[in-house]
């Protein structure tokens, strides 16, 4: 049977940037900010800020894979974000601000390598970009869901 949608979740800095960005992408249905990668159960976002429970902020998109594929999403991933950047993103530094891919089968796993090795050939800095089998996801607490666009902001560096 055809799945009717799909998931794909994507670590790239401050989480408010990169789901408001994916937000606006046809084909997605929802978005969520969270945390994952990490050690700690149930995070909180103070706790995820003191860099010391392993997770990232990410963001798990569910997407309609009949309007818009994986591939793509992982287009838009590159250029949303400085893949470059250990740990950081802009003034935000940390590991919960790495830029990670999280792949929920191997397919995916198989085309978020190919679509690195493509964007890697773009640029010359070398890219940080893990690419990681995705974990357990903490949905972060509510007023982060959609913060940008309940403030009518669409940057996370006002």
């Amino acid at each position: 049977m055809e799945k009717l949608t799909d998931k794909a979740t994507f670590a790239g800095g401050c989480f408010w940037g990169i789901e408001a960005k994916f937000r606006q992408i046809n084909g997605v249905i929802s978005t969520s900010v969270g945390y994952t990668g990490g050690t700690t159960l149930n995070p909180t976002y103070k706790e995820v800020c003191t860099d010391t429970t392993s997770h990232a902020e990410a963001v798990e998109v569910t997407f309609d894979p009949k309007v818009i594929t994986y591939s793509s999403l992982l287009d838009v991933f590159w250029k949303i974000h400085d893949p470059t950047q250990k740990n950081q993103q802009g003034p935000d530094i940390g590991s919960q601000y790495r830029s990670i891919i999280f792949y929920h089968s191997e397919s995916q796993k198989l085309e978020a390598q190919v679509s690195m090795k493509k964007a890697q050939s773009l640029i010359s800095k070398k890219i940080a970009t893990e690419i990681v089998k995705a974990s357990k996801f903490y949905l972060a607490e509510e007023y982060h869901q959609r913060y940008l666009e309940k403030r009518g902001n669409n940057s996370c560096h006002l």
